[in-house]
């Protein structure tokens, strides 16, 4: 049964390194930094989680070792790693950084520049309240 159960720990490891290696090439490949943004962030941490996993339940069932450490690491890694893509891709956006050409339409483009416009507006109105 140990022997099962650490194949299984071994083909899921393997498998996060798959998706990892896909997420680096992901990240090499593709056009624009939103693109290899999503690359990073999905592929990246699925396969981070997918090998902190296969660790796990091979301390857990074949060492019987529950280790917290790896608990923590998977949940910090499933929490923080898709917030950061985001924060990282909305920076891009907000500072200007051009969407690949090919078959992209902006939604937000209009958007933002509304949120600009009231922005200079308010500015506009405390600059004459002082």
């Amino acid at each position: 049964m140990n022997d099962a159960l650490a194949i299984a720990s071994a083909v899921i490891v393997l498998l996060g390194a798959l998706l990892s290696l896909f997420s680096a090439f992901g990240l090499i490949r593709l056009p624009d930094v939103y693109l290899r943004s999503h690359a990073a962030t999905k592929s990246a941490t699925l396969g981070v989680l997918f090998i902190l996993t296969g660790a796990f339940l091979y301390y857990a069932f074949v060492h019987d070792v529950v280790s917290v450490k790896l608990l923590l690491g998977i949940v910090f890694v499933f929490l923080t790693g898709p917030v950061a893509g985001h924060l990282n891709a909305r920076a891009a956006y907000r500072t200007g950084v051009h969407l690949w050409e090919r078959s992209t339409r902006d939604d937000l483009k209009e958007a933002l520049q509304q949120e600009r416009e009231q922005a200079r507006k308010r500015s506009e109105l405390e600059d004459k309240a002082r």
